[in-house]
């Protein structure tokens, strides 16, 4: 495995990890405005989604500048 193949499966990694970790902020603070679990499962997905769309968007303009 090349070393550009490794950054970019780390960067991969820790986009994911920060999208978990987003999500599961979401669910929290939903569960503490006193929302319904189902509720919170939802805002959380959607906190998750809209962090991995965010990233695959930052991370496709970075390409398209830099190549």
């Amino acid at each position: 495995m090349s070393d550009r193949t490794a950054v970019i499966m780390l960067a991969c990694a820790m986009t994911v990890l920060v999208a978990i970790l987003v999500g599961g902020a979401a669910g929290y603070l939903a569960r503490r405005d006193h929302a319904t679990y189902s509720t919170a499962v939802t805002r959380a997905a959607l906190a998750f989604a809209a962090t991995l769309t965010l990233a695959a968007t930052v991370a496709s303009a970075l390409a398209n500048a830099f190549s």
